[in-house]
């Protein structure tokens, strides 16, 4: 059973060091996708922006500094309150937002008691999958026999 974990917030698109802007924001993590988690972000324009990267990295990025090429995670504090810093670049630009530490951290640890870390390949299902491609079918039995007689074998006229 595929169970998904949501939450909306608000994070802060930093422009500059003075200036940032409110962006809505939903966090989702699915169980059938167990080593990602995904971020859309509404800008005002006709569908959000969405990003998808290790939740690995968002666990390790409450802590300490992580990531590297296109995701980059930090904690740190912003006028006395903790954040969790996000810096994403990608062909389009680049941006560096900013979300709530505790509420960050909170919805990480609901990730983690849904699928405990370690435990995402169980979620994959790919020791049923490999079971089923690899599982003999009845008509398998037609190409495991040998269609040619041996030299061993008599022939069906009786000679040998």
């Amino acid at each position: 059973m595929m169970s998904i974990v949501e939450r909306e917030l608000e994070l802060k698109l930093v422009l500059s060091p003075e200036r940032s802007i409110p962006v809505p924001a939903r966090l989702t993590y699915r169980t059938d996708d167990p080593y990602a988690v995904h971020i859309a972000f509404h800008i005002g324009s006709e569908s959000p922006v969405h990003w998808t990267f290790a939740r690995e990295l968002l666990v390790e990025g409450v802590f300490r500094p992580c990531g590297h090429g296109d995701v980059r995670i930090w904690p740190t504090k912003v006028a006395g309150r903790s954040v969790v810093c996000v810096a994403l670049t990608s062909p389009d630009g680049n941006a560096l937002l900013e979300m709530n530490s505790a509420a960050v951290a909170a919805w990480v640890e609901r990730t983690l008691r849904v699928v405990p870390p370690g435990s995402e390949s169980d979620r994959l299902g790919i020791d049923e999958a490999l079971a089923e491609l690899l599982a003999p079918l009845p008509a398998d039995d037609l190409w495991l026999s040998d269609p040619w007689q041996s030299d061993d074998a008599p022939s069906q006229d009786g000679e040998a």
